[in-house]
C-alpha cells in the first residue's frame, strides 16, 4: 500500500512552484486559484519573492500547501495518477494535515489557503516576538527529550512540539525555557539542541489563543468526506470521518505533532511506500523511522513523469 504524505513549514524556498507553472497550465490554475482565494499574488512571493517575505507564517503555510496541490494536480492531469486510485491513505506534518486533508477532498484548494492564512496569522499573535522559541533536539528519543523538557521549564511551558523520528524532537515554549533546554541537553544524553529559526512557539500550550481562533474558523468550514482515510497528527491513528477531523485539527494547534508514530502506524497498517508530495522533508523522516521502507519525493515534473512510468 502508497501513502500519499505533506510537509509542513520550513520546506518553503523562493522559487518553489515555478517549474510546474511554467511548465503547466494546471499548476498555474491551482496558484490562481489561491491567489485569488487569498486577494493576493502569493504565487509571486513564492516564485521570486523576497525570502523574508515567505518565511512569514502568514504566508508560508499557504505557500507550502499551493506548491502540494499544484504537483498534485499536475500527477493528476498530466499523467493521470489519481490519489483515490493510487493512495491508501494520507497523511500530513503539522499544517501538511491541511494539505492532505484537500488532497483527499475534505477541503477546496480555496478554502484550505483561507485556513491556513488564518492558522499562520493566529499562531503568530498568540505570543508576542521573542516570548516564545522552538529547539530541535538531536540524538534525542521521545524519554530523554520529555525528561529533558520537564527539568528545563522551571514554572515556565516547555513541552514536546514534534516528535519526528527516532533521533529528533522538537521542543516548544517559552524563550528562557528552550534556552535552558539547550545548554541542559549534553546532560540529558542528548548530542546537542539547536535553536530554530521560527516566528512563534508552535505546537505547545502557549498556543491557546490560536486553538480558539481556528476552532472558530473551522466551525464556519467543516471537512467534508474523504477519499482516503488519513492519519492524525495528535493521535497518529486512522481518522475516515470530517467531523472527528475538525477537533483534531484544534487539538493540533497546541498539541504534539505524533509523526514518528503516525510512520509506525501507517506501517503496521500495510503501508509500504511513502509519497512525498512537493517536498523532500518528511520523506527522509519517513526512513529514519522505518528502516525497510520505500520512500519517493515528488516535486519537479521530471519526477511525476518517472513515478507514473513506475506505476504503469
Amino acid at each position: 500500500m502508497k501513502a500519499f504524505i505533506f510537509p509542513g513549514q520550513g520546506s518553503q524556498k523562493v522559487g518553489m512552484g515555478a517549474d510546474l507553472a511554467a511548465n503547466s497550465a494546471s499548476a498555474r490554475a491551482v496558484f490562481e486559484e489561491i491567489d485569488d482565494a487569498l486577494s493576493q499574488k502569493l504565487s509571486t512571493i513564492m516564485f521570486e519573492g523576497l525570502e523574508s517575505e515567505l518565511t512569514l507564517t502568514s504566508n508560508a503555510q499557504p505557500a507550502i500547501m499551493a506548491n502540494c496541490m499544484a504537483a498534485l494536480r499536475v500527477l493528476d492531469r498530466e499523467f493521470g495518477v489519481k490519489l483515490d486510485k493510487v493512495a491508501g491513505c494520507v497523511a500530513g506534518h503539522s499544517l501538511g494535515e491541511y494539505s492532505a486533508l484537500c488532497a483527499a477532498g475534505a477541503f477546496s484548494i480555496a478554502d484550505t489557503a483561507r485556513l491556513l492564512r488564518l492558522r499562520g496569522i493566529a499562531m503568530q499573535d498568540a505570543v508576542p516576538i521573542g516570548v516564545g522559541a522552538m529547539a530541535a533536539l538531536l540524538g534525542a528519543d521521545i524519554d530523554k527529550a520529555q525528561a529533558l523538557a520537564a527539568a528545563a521549564a522551571e514554572d515556565q511551558v516547555c513541552e514536546i512540539a514534534n516528535d519526528n523520528d527516532p533521533g529528533q524532537v522538537v521542543l516548544s515554549g517559552h524563550a528562557q525555557a528552550i534556552d535552558r533546554a539547550i545548554a541542559m541537553a549534553k546532560d540529558h544524553g542528548i548530542k546537542r539542541g539547536i535553536k530554530l529559526s521560527v516566528s512563534a512557539p508552535f505546537h505547545c500550550s502557549l498556543m491557546k489563543p490560536a486553538a480558539q481562533r481556528m476552532g472558530v474558523a473551522l466551525g464556519q468550514t467543516s471537512p467534508g468526506a474523504l477519499s482516503v482515510p488519513l492519519y492524525a497528527n495528535v493521535t497518529a491513528a486512522k481518522v475516515e470521518d470530517g467531523d472527528a477531523e475538525r477537533e483534531l485539527l484544534v487539538e493540533q494547534v497546541t498539541g504534539r505533532v505524533r509523526w514518528r508514530e503516525s510512520v509506525l502506524a501507517m506501517a503496521a497498517d500495510g503501508v509500504e511506500q511513502f509519497i512525498e508530495i512537493g517536498g523532500k522533508v518528511v520523506g527522509p523522516m519517513v526512513g529514519r523511522t522505518v528502516a525497510d521502507a520505500s520512500v519517493t519525493s515528488l516535486v519537479t515534473m521530471e519526477d511525476m513523469e518517472v513515478f507514473a512510468k513506475e506505476l504503469s
